[in-house]
């Protein structure tokens, strides 16, 4: 038996999350509180991570997260989060986040985040995570600069 997973491809795993945004979810300002959507992007990593490995998964890092325009009450969040790169252990997920005006109809770009999560075997260990199979050259162009990206945080944690 291969302790290497059968690949899997990119549309294997990509998940669309909506919630719409309530009063509860508002900071001192008025608008949705910038860690409700950290929370929602966290969420849907995991799912996509965890339909990947079909196992225990958890956030290792976020690289970034870049708030690009406010999200307000009565919106519907949406946030599109797919795997951009496997490694032997820990994977990359992208999420590009939305908000719909529900009785416009307009959607804007609010955010975008980059998280790694890590799958665990059942001692809580890391174990392999299934190869990622690119369908797309776009798969392919977002998968090498994500490898990129995981060779930079490699080289930052021997520092």
């Amino acid at each position: 038996m291969s302790l290497i997973p059968k690949g899997k491809p990119v549309s294997a795993s990509k998940i669309v999350l909506t919630q719409v945004m309530l009063p509860e979810d508002t900071n001192s300002a008025g608008n949705v509180h910038g860690g409700t959507i950290m929370k929602l992007a966290d969420n849907a990593a995991f799912v996509v991570a965890s339909r990947h490995c079909r196992s225990n998964v958890v956030t290792a890092s976020v690289d970034r997260i870049d708030f690009l325009a406010p999200v307000y009450i009565g919106d519907l969040l949406i946030l599109n989060a797919r795997l951009n790169w496997t490694g032997r252990a820990s994977m990359e997920i992208g999420i590009k986040v939305e908000a719909e005006d529900l009785f416009s109809g307009n959607t804007r770009h609010v955010a975008t985040a980059l998280l790694t999560f890590v799958a665990l075997d059942e001692k809580g260990r890391p174990k392999p995570v299934p190869p990622l199979i690119l369908e797309t050259e776009e798969d392919r162009k977002i998968f090498l600069k994500a490898a990129e990206r995981a060779q930079i945080r490699k080289d930052t944690r021997k520092k």
